[in-house]
């Protein structure tokens, strides 16, 4: 329905317009009421006829043809297809209206039919195709540059969602590595170990899927992993750590506190003459975690997951950074603290804000075409007017003021939101009714 309405105004202007074209160019005589009727009547004919075969042979042919991948077959398939298919419903309106409507015979209609009135038509049908190829190559090129945008945005979660997995095999990896070891050392430690290890592991499942997670539940998680390392290392690792955030809505990356403490473990000497002191606290909005360096001699080859998984996935979440620094006595790494609920806000101000963009931006499109075509009428009825003053008695000149003034002010009060049935903006009050009704 919405196409048909599309069809038939597109179909109203042209008609006028070619109406206009007759009895200011091509009429001889005097022009009556039946002269300018049948004007109507048959550039109607013609405008409707000829919009509606093109409109659907031009939705039909998109969907043959794509633009993103077959731009040159869609271009060329629907300009040649355009132009025989205008000639064909041409050559049959004209002979609609030579033999049924004038009642002329077909050899009258072969003998006095000439090639202009197609020239007219394959011109004003190659102007139209020309126009509408260039606008729908423009959306379609746009609609590639969202697509573009939401595969940037699918891989960029899709390298996070990686990310994390790569925590499970990691955690575990290490895991079972000082397991092995305590399984030699002290097999009675070591099936503690493991008791508390499946603990351990269940808060690295639970908080597979979650992109962030509170400071005070890592908090916690930091202090029961220690106790694992405690079990292997004793009293060489102490830990200084606060018992809950000063901000209970701050949050950071799962697993990230379990990471550093653990990398401070692998890469640095934890003996009874050499304790390794791991101390956690916050500063300007940021989780510090700092170790005393004491660095190995020999440091088995990394796997490349720790801090570099961290900053990644700070990277996906924050324009903030993860800040590291290391001095000849300490190695320090500092995460940003996140807030959901800032986070939130600002994401729906950002969209709330972008939504009343483009609104504002269709809004002023829109008062720029209704002023553009205002102008226009102000300008050419003047001069049609002193044309027709100037060329003829008959005030042809009401047709095109009233046709053009209605289609005016009907797209005036279309921009401006009123409905002469209805009032101003009745359709966004029954929509905001309706999104207010819980029921509906």
């Amino acid at each position: 329905m919405k196409n048909f309405l599309r069809i038939l105004k597109i179909s109203i202007y042209i008609t006028l317009a070619i109406t206009l074209l007759n009895i200011v160019f091509f009429t001889e005589g005097p022009i009556t009421w039946m002269v300018v009727l049948e004007y109507l009547g048959l550039s109607f004919m013609f405008s409707f006829g000829l919009t509606l075969v093109n409109t659907y042979y031009y939705d039909g042919i998109s969907i043959r043809y794509d633009w993103e991948t077959q731009p040159k077959a869609r271009l060329w398939a629907g300009a040649l297809g355009s132009i025989v298919i205008t000639m064909l419903v041409f050559g049959l309106l004209r002979i609609f209206m030579v033999v049924v409507l004038y009642d002329h015979s077909w050899d009258y209609f072969l003998a006095n039919e000439s090639a202009s009135p197609y020239i007219i038509a394959i011109i004003i049908t190659v102007l139209i195709s020309l126009f509408l190829h260039a606008f729908h190559f423009y959306k379609a090129l746009q609609e590639k540059k969202v697509k573009e945008q939401k595969i940037i945005a699918g891989t960029a979660s899709a390298k996070f969602d990686a990310l994390k997995n790569q925590l499970d095999p990691h955690f575990l990896f290490n895991s079972l590595n000082v397991l092995t070891s305590l399984i030699e050392e002290d097999p009675d430690q070591a099936q503690k170990f493991t008791t508390s290890l499946s603990k351990v592991y269940r808060y690295v499942l639970e908080q597979k899927n979650k992109d962030l997670v509170s400071v005070d539940e890592e908090l916690q998680f930091a202090k029961t992993y220690v106790k694992l390392l405690k079990m292997r290392f004793e009293d060489s690792i102490n830990l200084d750590i606060p018992e809950q955030s000063t901000d209970p809505e701050a949050k950071i990356v799962p697993l990230s506190l379990q990471l550093l403490l653990e990398n401070a473990v692998k890469h640095n000497i934890v003996t009874s003459s050499k304790p390794l002191r791991i101390k956690v606290y916050e500063e300007d909005g940021m989780l510090v975690v700092s170790n005393n360096l004491q660095e190995k001699q020999v440091v088995r080859k990394s796997s490349g997951v720790g801090l570099q998984n961290i900053q990644q996935r700070y990277g996906l979440l924050t324009d903030r950074n993860v800040e590291i620094s290391k001095s000849q006595s300490e190695f320090k790494m500092k995460l940003p603290m996140l807030t959901k609920q800032i986070t939130t806000m600002e994401a729906q101000k950002t969209y709330i804000n972008d939504k009343r963009y483009e609104k504002a931006k269709e809004h002023v499109e829109q008062l720029k075409g209704f002023y553009g075509n205002l102008l226009a009428y102000c300008i050419v009825i003047p001069c049609l007017a002193i044309l027709n003053y100037n060329t003829t008695s008959f005030p042809w000149i009401i047709f095109p003021t009233l046709g053009w003034g209605f289609g005016v002010t009907v797209h005036g009060m279309e921009v401006f939101g009123y409905n002469p049935l209805w009032g101003k903006r009745w359709e966004e009050r029954k929509l905001r009714k309706f999104m207010d009704d819980d029921t509906f």
